[in-house]
């Protein structure tokens, strides 16, 4: 039996998020085990008079391969994978899988090669800047579980999320961008957190559900070398498969001069990646009115309600400050009263409050506006 929510997700996807159009090639990337919504999107697709390809991969064999993967082994499947990418208009992908910790195991010099080698040519480089893409998770157990919530609950919740009205959502963000871009300087507080930037000369970015599902994020960047101050995240990240809690990042000039964790040690190996990776690359504010509170799931947890994300490492080409690495660490921080409030200001203006919008022209982006 066919989910109309998933039918529904599907065309707002092929139709919205990408706009395919008749004769226009698609890559669906399915990385786990979940097929309906990507026979929903092969259908779509079909219709639309597109033609789509299909490939799926499985998070468990793919630890078991980069475990003792090689260089020229990476360089190798990047090759193959950039060949089949360059010539496509079009990419959904979409994650699944029901650990998120699966790659915990990888050693960290054997993801730096995986990031830099096959992430960063075939994605980064490539697929962000040469496709009509959309990133998505699909609902499992495992999300239900890390949402904790029950798995019947947890999809009512997704459908909430995905099939939001991204048109109207669009609209609402017009006014921040602006705002965003006729701003300087930029002061974030909060619990454990006192950071000022500059904005100056940047674009304001709509993240309104064309790249990633779910969607509602407005994304600028720092001025590169302007970040000093102490940011205390508070929120849980995956990365690389390990679970990092209680971030504290201190910025001098621009660059993470201290930073820690409950696993100090690999955060910093995080950070040391390249030298751009102790640099930021992004600044955002999340406005999705359904995402309430983090479930270690970057997609989601960038843009609940009353949250902010500042980005260690590379920036995007949309919104370049300089800054280049094989990272991208989108880390958040909620400002609502319950997660300890916060500020956020713009050339010495409040603009928000314990995550609600205080200027009239801006608070069409509070939930009960966008709902």
């Amino acid at each position: 039996m066919r989910d109309s929510r998933i039918e529904k997700l599907a065309a707002n996807l092929i139709n919205y998020s990408c706009e395919l159009k008749a004769g226009e090639k698609i890559l669906i990337e399915n990385a786990g085990d979940e097929m309906p919504l990507s026979r929903a999107l092969i259908r779509e697709t079909y219709k639309v008079g597109a033609i789509p390809y299909l490939t799926v991969k499985n998070p468990e064999l793919e630890r078991v391969l980069l475990e003792n993967c090689t260089e020229e082994q990476i360089k190798d499947m990047a090759r193959y994978e950039l060949a089949r990418m360059k010539d496509m208009d079009a990419y959904i992908g979409i994650r699944s899988g029901d650990n998120v910790s699966e790659k915990a195991s990888v050693p960290a010099e054997k993801m730096r090669l995986y990031m830099s080698l096959f992430a960063k040519p075939v994605h980064s480089e490539e697929r962000v800047n040469n496709t009509k893409w959309c990133v998505m998770r699909y609902p499992t157990h495992s999300m239900a579980q890390l949402a904790n919530m029950p798995t019947e609950y947890f999809e009512d919740f997704y459908f909430d999320v995905c099939n939001l009205d991204y048109r109207k959502m669009s609209k609402a963000m017009d006014p921040l961008v602006r705002v965003m871009e006729a701003a300087d300087r930029v002061r974030i507080t909060g619990k454990g957190t006192d950071l000022s930037f500059s904005i100056k000369g940047l674009p304001a970015i709509k993240c309104d559900g064309k790249m990633n599902i779910p969607d509602g994020e407005v994304y600028t960047a720092p001025v590169r070398n302007s970040v000093n101050g102490v940011i205390s995240y508070n929120c849980p990240a995956v990365y690389q498969g390990v679970t990092f809690e209680n971030i504290c990042l201190e910025f001098k000039d621009g660059k993470i001069v201290k930073a820690a964790a409950n696993d100090t040690e690999r955060i910093n190996e995080i950070f040391d990646t390249d030298e751009g990776a102790r640099y930021v690359g992004e600044f955002a504010i999340g406005v999705n009115p359904y995402i309430e509170k983090p479930m270690k799931d970057t997609l989601f947890d960038e843009k609940i309600k009353g949250s902010l994300h500042f980005t260690p490492g590379c920036c995007y080409d949309e919104c370049p400050n300089g800054n280049k690495s094989s990272i991208h660490w989108d880390l958040v921080f909620i400002q609502r009263p319950e997660y300890g409030g916060g500020e956020i200001w713009f050339d010495d203006k409040l603009i928000r409050k314990d995550g609600l919008f205080v200027p009239e022209e801006l608070q069409c982006l509070n939930p009960e506006n966008l709902k």
